[in-house]
């Protein structure tokens, strides 16, 4: 298949493959037909890059972000808490490689690398240091913006960059997701001489990426039980219908309503309509929040999506009225569940329905992961599908 992610196999001669890759990638800019096709997250790439007229003979990247700009993203990512696991699980295997272990945020900025000297030399010539940006838009195709366009792991192997500067590199990349929103976090990469490719990498580095992911969870699921027990305290004194959430809006406990996996995320002042609670204004509480319902409340929402407009926009009306831009994707898969009813879709079913196969699951669930972010209550999941007690409204943009 083109779009293994595996850049070369156990047998692969790398020396004539890296030939082959050269001319394929000189074709290829000279508008000509490569003698061998690129493996298609390559082509896709290389499309982008001749689409925005990016320079393959560019061999050096722009400054690096501010020491403090750096420090701040370090300290806001939630992968610094998972650091330690991923050193632990790869820089020892990345210095016997004569390896880089690499690790950037969800904009492809590189927060920390660990690793070999001598490849961390190499890598200083080429401005792949802390606070350098490796997104696509700056360096071209490679294995860390790639991996952020695609939302896959990717591995790239000589040639398959598109700067000339990378042809002697080969990298492996896998996108680290938060497990409970589904945010993007950033990607964990191994870079090293592109002599030292192998397909066993990708496994390897997958296999660190999901037991940091579980980690996440983990921490997670403590903050939220340590959220439980102040939240039967609060409760308790309450009347009537309430929620207890945390900052990302996954319910901790509920009294008077039936609980709900989520909501939307509560911000302070700001009036939120939630599924069998209406209108409420979100109360500080250590860890996270108290939902109840303000004057009015219980109100059954409607969810109201309107696509003949952009961007498309879902508007929550209960008491209050609530406007959320949602992207043609995120509006693409609330049409479809509006369309399915009580009996809503599952990922895979999803995933047919808007590119053709049941390839993209992934990226349909981290889709969906973050709408619900948004959205919340109106959302329910298992299958996904629109939340019982919402009524909806589809205006679409006319044929």
């Amino acid at each position: 298949m083109d779009d293994d992610v595996c850049a070369v196999r156990r047998n692969t001669d790398l020396r004539r493959h890296a030939r082959e890759l050269h001319r394929s990638h000189d074709a290829v800019l000279a508008g000509g037909l490569p003698a061998v096709e690129p493996r298609g997250v390559v082509a896709r790439s290389w499309a982008r890059m001749r689409d925005a007229r990016m320079d393959p003979d560019r061999d050096r990247l722009g400054p690096p972000a501010s020491v403090n700009l750096l420090e701040q993203r370090r300290r806001a990512t939630p992968l610094v808490g998972v650091l330690d696991d991923l050193r632990t699980s790869l820089v020892g295997v990345a210095e016997q490689a004569e390896h880089l272990m690499v690790i950037t945020d969800a904009d492809g900025m590189l927060l920390w690398r660990d690793g070999c000297p001598r490849v961390r030399r190499r890598a200083d010539a080429l401005g792949f240091g802390d606070g350098a940006d490796w997104s696509e838009s700056a360096v071209g195709t490679n294995a860390i913006g790639t991996a952020l366009v695609e939302a896959v792991s990717v591995q790239l192997f000589s040639a398959e960059h598109y700067a000339r500067s990378l042809h002697s590199w080969t990298c492996t990349a896998v996108p680290i997701h938060d497990p409970r929103t589904g945010e993007l976090l950033g990607v964990v990469d191994l870079s090293g001489s592109a002599v030292t490719a192998h397909p066993t990498t990708v496994a390897l580095v997958g296999t660190a990426v999901r037991l940091a992911e579980a980690h996440l969870w983990r921490a997670r699921e403590e903050q939220l039980a340590t959220l439980r027990r102040v939240a039967a305290s609060v409760l308790s004194g309450v009347d009537g219908s309430a929620l207890v959430v945390d900052d990302d809006g996954w319910v901790a406990a509920a009294v008077g309503i039936a609980p709900v996996d989520r909501v939307s995320v509560p911000a302070e002042g700001e009036l939120m309509v939630v599924a069998g609670l209406g209108s409420c204004v979100p109360e500080r509480l250590p860890g996270g929040w108290l939902l109840r319902p303000g004057a009015g409340g219980g109100v059954a929402p409607r969810l109201h999506l309107r696509t003949d407009r952009y961007p498309p926009e879902a508007v929550i009306e209960g008491t209050s009225t609530w406007r959320c831009p949602v992207t043609v994707r995120q509006a693409e898969l609330l049409a479809l569940l509006i369309g399915a009813g009580p009996g809503g879709l599952d990922a895979a079913a999803l995933s047919v329905a808007l590119f053709g196969d049941r390839a993209h699951t992934v990226a349909v669930r981290a889709e969906i992961s973050r709408l619900r972010r948004r959205l919340g209550g109106v959302l329910s999941a298992r299958p996904y599908r629109i939340a019982s007690n919402v009524r909806v409204q589809h205006e679409a943009s006319p044929t």
